[in-house]
């Protein structure tokens, strides 16, 4: 059956492929972007498409949000404040962003619940929640362990922790379904480095000829997922009744330094380039703190789906390399 869905931050880099996907499987889509990090530009492909609906506007807007809920089957909720540059400059905006629309959203599909008609919620959380929890691996039961509120930086996490409390909370009290995903850096096209994004920052810092700056000594750990991936991992949990009222990390479980990151776009696009260290205190403040290893433990997204990434991180740097010179023209 044809399903309405509705994209908060459509307009964005994970938004604007999740429209194309849902469009691709013959859903009719409403995107909602305030273009405070996105452009609508992502979404050219799309934009002439008989079952596609863009508005510009915020999630905090309740008239808005209650008119695009009113016939929508499910909402996609990826508006959020993103990047960690952008967090540390403004931790108001990243908390207000991220806390205020979920909890409207939540209070306008609740309206509609109550009136008989269900519509299920996918809400795109962060593996920031964890924190910097000294785990190897994260499973979904673990411990948050937040950083103290003198550091802006851990506003992020607490924020995004917020709002899967209050996801789950409409579940457990009022039956509202929603599927918590908690994304584990996710790259692909159309990602930009404006707001400290790595691979992209990389990418970008590569073909202007370098240096790659690369922060402390680059030796934190991350695993990167390529964005037809997670929402392969995302689409399944919406279409799996098992899913709703749990939380999912979705992304790649195989980490890499970012100093070898940094060494792999070298190699994919000029062996001649050098990197240049810079401290967390030159490169954000002096109080920024930052997790040394961030890996998932997929152990439940594979029990549900059976999901295994199809992306290695080497085609991915070339996937972006290649955009970013098309780009470039």
């Amino acid at each position: 059956m044809t399903k309405h869905c509705l994209v908060t931050g459509g307009a964005g880099f994970i938004g604007s492929h999740l429209t194309e996907a849902l469009l691709a499987r013959g859903d009719r889509v409403s995107v909602v972007d305030d273009e405070s990090t996105g452009s609508v530009e992502n979404l050219d492909a799309v934009l002439g498409h008989a079952k596609f609906s863009y508005t510009r506007g915020t999630v905090a807007d309740r008239d808005l949000v209650r008119r695009l809920v009113a016939d929508a089957d499910e909402v996609y909720h990826l508006a959020a404040a993103v990047g960690v540059e952008l967090i540390a400059q403004d931790p108001i905006h990243t908390i207000e962003a991220n806390i205020a629309p979920v909890e409207l959203l939540l209070e306008e599909l609740e309206r509609v619940h109550t009136r008989g008609r269900i519509i299920k919620l996918f809400l795109a959380s962060s593996s920031e929640v964890y924190g910097k929890n000294p785990k190897p691996q994260w499973t979904e039961e673990d411990d948050l362990v937040i950083g103290p509120t003198t550091c802006p930086r851990w506003s992020y996490g607490a924020s995004k922790a917020i709002d899967e409390f209050l996801a789950l909370a409409y579940w457990r009290q009022r039956r509202l379904p929603v599927v918590v995903g908690r994304l584990f850096n996710v790259v692909g096209p159309r990602q930009t480095g404006k707001y400290g994004m790595v691979l992209p920052r990389l990418v970008e810092a590569a073909l202007a000829g370098g240096p790659l700056i690369v922060h402390d000594d680059g030796r934190q750990q991350r695993c990167f997922a390529h964005v037809s991936d997670v929402l392969r991992a995302v689409l399944g949990l919406m279409d799996l009744p098992e899913a709703v009222g749990r939380v999912f990390n979705i992304g790649s479980d195989r980490p890499v330094s970012i100093l070898e990151l940094a060494g792999r776009v070298i190699a994919a696009v000029d062996p001649s380039l050098r990197i240049e260290f810079v401290s967390y205190a030159e490169a954000y403040s002096k109080d920024f703190e930052d997790c040394r290893r961030r890996v998932p433990d997929l152990g439940r997204l594979r029990a549900a789906l059976g999901f295994e990434p199809r992306h290695d991180l080497d085609s991915c740097i070339r996937e972006v390399v290649a955009w970013k010179r098309r780009q470039r023209g």
